[in-house]
């Protein structure tokens, strides 16, 4: 205990990595705040009745409002969070693939990416200018009394707002990003997740079926899906490196001295929480449709709608492992990890500098992201397999049980854990582990590998 609290003096000592966590914490408390401020016009407590008539939130709905942490189901300003952002950039990154314009500005550098970024921002803007009126129609004026006098400049300013608070939501997570600690898009996710956690293990509690040996037996197995859940996160596949020559003493991270030997950290799971983020936000397509006129009564767009349908699961876990080799393969590049191991005369044991070297990592790579997309995706849709097990009585507290939102706070802290652990490496502190180092960040010849 006496070394725990060592560690948070060594933050508070050090005065820039203290800034940037005090810049993170008030950015958060700000979100928070924005998601318990109601749309002008709405009722609030006719939501909230209506919502316990119906025996609270199910399916995509409680996902949706897990993200936003309830502001989905308080019709706040902050109602649709930062999603409609993530689809964007999923759209964006999509393009890169198939659009050769797109694909120039991806290698542009900076100018490049600052482009992006800003037909990033304007896409968010239409995607949230079509989801606005439908979780309006769909979520708060389909609740009578819910909204006093649904005219159309109240349509008007509540879609305007809905945009708008999305922006915000938008800037705060780049704001996080670049003056604070960890990926601020990430953080505002787990912050909307962890509000709710109490919540839900509330309604577990108080359900009639569950006693106290139950839910101590369900803790037990939540602590093993947890364990299971950073393994997949931290999981590397440890591909030796060694130095052709001695080398002069230029700062590199590569080892020194003739025949020094070290290693390529490759991740089981390269690409992070990324996939599931983006396979989530394609899965709440269906919802707004399956509220549509056009969609009502539809079987397929009711059964991708289903949060515990196999329909729905089937198509989640597809996506996830789909996107799991999509965003490895934009996020790590074999060829230029070779071109700077060549360059700065090393080699992997065995392997010609080059070409071979490429057509070996590439091959390891694809050995380790299957396994790693196929776990993905299982843990992904486990919340769905435990509740219909009858192992969760209480789906508000299913959702907690792997999936979506465990991954999600497991990677984030980890990251941010991580970015803490190299700024007290800077100043020769010692991190939140005995070693020094959270695994998976090591002094690696090929930069940005082994980060998560």
């Amino acid at each position: 205990m006496k070394n725990f609290f060592e560690k948070f003096q060594n933050i508070w000592h050090h005065e820039q990595l203290r800034k940037k966590i005090g810049v993170t914490l008030g950015l958060i408390l700000i979100y928070r705040l924005g998601s318990f401020i109601v749309l002008p016009g709405v009722n609030s407590d006719v939501l909230a009745e209506s919502l316990n008539a119906a025996g609270g939130e199910e399916g995509l709905g409680a996902l949706l409002s897990l993200f936003t942490g309830g502001a989905f189901s308080r019709a706040s300003i902050f109602a649709l969070g930062i999603m409609p952002y993530i689809s964007a950039s999923i759209i964006i990154q999509l393009l890169g693939i198939a659009v050769p314009a797109v694909q120039k500005m991806q290698t542009d550098g900076e100018s490049g990416r600052n482009k992006l970024n800003q037909w990033t921002r304007f896409l968010t803007i239409a995607i949230t200018l079509v989801q606005a009126p439908g979780y309006l129609a769909s979520s708060v004026v389909s609740v009578r009394g819910a909204v006093v006098d649904p005219s159309p400049f109240w349509w008007f300013s509540a879609v305007l707002i809905l945009v708008a608070s999305t922006l915000v939501i938008m800037w705060l997570g780049e704001r996080i990003t670049e003056r604070g600690i960890g990926n601020g898009i990430s953080l505002l996710i787990m912050i909307g997740i962890i509000a709710t956690f109490p919540q839900s293990i509330i309604q577990e509690l108080n359900h009639p079926d569950t006693s106290l040996y139950f839910f101590l037996v369900e803790l037990a197995i939540l602590l093993v899906v947890i364990g299971a859940s950073v393994a997949l996160v931290q999981g590397l596949r440890k591909v030796p490196v060694q130095m052709a020559k001695a080398q002069a003493n230029t700062g590199s991270h590569l080892p020194q001295g003739e025949g020094a030997r070290e290693f390529i950290p490759m991740k089981v799971n390269a690409s992070g929480v990324m996939p599931i983020i983006f396979a989530q936000a394609i899965m709440f397509v269906p919802l707004y449709l399956s509220q549509s006129e056009f969609f009502e009564g539809n079987a397929v767009m009711s059964s991708l709608s289903d949060f515990n349908g196999v329909a729905y699961n089937i198509l989640f876990f597809l996506m996830i492992v789909v996107f799991t080799y999509f965003y490895t393969a934009i996020t790590v590049n074999p060829g230029q990890m070779a071109d700077d191991l060549k360059r700065q005369n090393a080699f992997i044991p065995g392997i010609k500098p080059g070409h071979p070297t490429k057509q070996y990592l590439e091959t390891v790579l694809s050995n380790i992201t299957l396994p790693g997309a196929v776990f993905l995706g299982l843990l992904a849709i486990l919340p769905a397999i435990v509740f219909g097990l009858g192992l969760t009585k209480a789906q508000g507290f299913a959702i907690y049980f792997g999936g979506t939102s465990l991954l999600i706070m497991v990677g984030v802290i980890l990251d941010t854990l991580q970015q803490i652990e190299v700024h007290l490496l800077e100043r020769k502190y010692q991190g939140f582990l005995k070693s020094g180092k959270l695994r998976g960040r090591t002094n690696s010849p090929v930069g940005g590998v082994g980060g998560f």
